[in-house]
């Protein structure tokens, strides 16, 4: 990662395993300018808590390095880091009034009376609270407490502000309002803001970068319009904001299938390259019935005070549509997209793949192949491709002996030649769900087992985050390939 001079923090290859032995993060690098209003996005558990503490000090990362303006921090505690932090529930003093807890670091720095008003009153004015010096913490609005807090943690001029989940704590109003406010006052600061949410609202109201994030590694990072507009992936596109996701292909020169019709689209792969296809609620057009190239009938149309959010059900999925327009339950229409309202996903080729090793061959049963969380019994010519037996040997097609023990193999399924079971012992191995996305006609569903394999299943029902459930897929389904040595 190129160090520049607009560069204030940058993680490199960090790393952080807590002590019971569960990783938050793997492997992260991440670079943040001066002046950004940095949000770390993504669900819960997904690590972005943990990044914001190691920022502030308050955990140490396992392995890497954490710079602040080209220098490690990494073992820098808290108080000597140009970083002040607002907490989720604000960590104000219930027992001082508000200038007191303004002024409370100031005190411990030794700061003159006079200053210290100054301060406050000057970073009172910021946070639209004149006048408060007095109040007590209890009698205060949530909106009002969080403004205090940001003003506790900007009176001591930080070059960073860490804001963690600080607006959870606010209803609906409060929050879009606080957005603002946020925005307004990074402006008039000037200072590197980096917000932790799981709203995604929040993320792209708010931001100047966002870095989405699942399971400790980073899934994008851009603009929230590059973001809404050109997700890298599956969890991207289903994770921020609403989207329709479909199975498709691609048939020509930016000529995509999928849904049941061909469309123009603005990306170009190679003909029979397989893909998904994103297309947000709000870029679908209803045409009267006939006139689509999609033909549908609609499910449900609900009132959502600025739009109508209609749902459409077709020959081969159903459609969330985002529009102007009532429709009634049952009323036939037609569904057609523009060239650029078509985000193509190509497949990721690598999911479901796993290396192992022959360790046994029978000539009745075929070869034994060890992975990390099973075994399978192959019938030797899915691996050795025209091999023969003969006197209990495995010869190739010229008649020499395969020197199979200890070859390492690949094997790969499709997620759509796998199938879920509740019985643990039902298939080749079982796992817990920990994430899922709907698309066109089932779903797709990521499974992890105890030893930290990920699988990818595609399945018509619906299952839930955290059921164990095995994975089965027929024999004749599985690519077998040999490892290179």
């Amino acid at each position: 990662m190129e160090n520049t001079k607009d560069t204030l923090i940058e993680l490199k290859h960090v790393k952080k395993v807590f002590e019971d032995g569960v990783t938050v993060i793997e492997d992260l690098s991440l670079e943040i300018k001066k002046g950004e209003f940095v949000t770390l996005l993504g669900p819960s558990g997904c690590g972005k808590t943990t990044i914001l503490r190691m920022i502030g000090g308050f955990e140490k990362p396992t392995s890497g390095e954490l710079l602040l303006n080209g220098k490690d921090i990494s073992n820098l505690p808290p108080n000597e880091r140009p970083i002040n932090t607002v907490f989720q529930k604000y960590a104000l003093f219930p027992h001082l009034n508000v200038y007191d807890n303004i002024t409370f670091g100031l005190k411990i720095k030794g700061v003159d009376k006079k200053t210290q008003d100054e301060k406050v009153k000057k970073v009172l004015e910021m946070v639209d609270l004149e006048g408060f010096e007095k109040r007590s913490i209890s009698t205060l609005s949530g909106g009002q407490q969080q403004r205090i807090a940001i003003a506790r943690a900007i009176v001591n001029e930080p070059e960073v502000l860490l804001l963690d989940e600080s607006l959870s704590a606010l209803d609906a109003k409060m929050r879009k309002e606080m957005q603002i406010e946020l925005k307004e006052m990074h402006k008039k600061l000037g200072i590197t803001f980096i917000f932790v949410t799981h709203d995604q609202e929040e993320a792209l109201t708010m931001s100047d970068k966002v870095v989405v994030m699942s399971d400790g590694d980073v899934q994008q990072i851009g603009t929230p319009e590059d973001i809404y507009n050109e997700p890298k992936n599956l969890f991207v596109a289903d994770f921020i904001g609403e989207s329709n996701i479909f199975n498709g292909k691609m048939v020509g020169k930016k000529l995509v299938e999928f849904g049941g019709a061909v469309f123009e689209c603005v990306d170009d792969y190679a003909v029979d390259t397989v893909i998904d296809a994103v297309v947000r609620p709000e870029d679908v057009e209803i045409t009267k019935a006939g006139e689509g190239r999609i033909q549908g009938e609609v499910l449900s149309c609900d009132f959502k005070g600025i739009f109508y959010v209609t749902n459409v059900k077709t020959d081969k999925a159903e459609i969330e549509i985002h529009n102007l327009k009532s429709y009634q339950i049952g009323e036939k229409v037609g569904l057609d997209l523009a060239p650029d309202s078509i985000h193509i996903i190509p497949y990721d080729t690598s999911i479901n793949h796993y290396e192992g090793e022959i360790t046994e061959y029978e000539p009745e049963i075929g070869l034994r192949v060890v992975f990390e969380d099973f075994s399978l019994r192959v019938p030797a010519a899915q691996i050795f491709q025209g091999c023969k037996t003969e006197n209990g040997k495995l010869l190739d097609a010229e008649g020499k002996e395969i020197a199979w023990e200890g070859r390492k193999v690949i094997a790969s399924f499709a997620p759509e030649d796998a199938t879920l079971s509740d019985d643990a012992d039902a298939g080749f191995v079982a796992g817990d769900i920990f994430n899922f996305i709907y698309m066109d006609d089932h779903y797709r569903y990521r499974v992890r087992s105890e030893s930290e394999e990920d699988y990818i299943v595609n399945d018509e029902y619906l299952w839930n985050n955290e059921d164990h459930v095995s994975i089965s897929v027929p024999m004749e389904k599985f690519s077998f390939e040999l490892k290179k040595a």
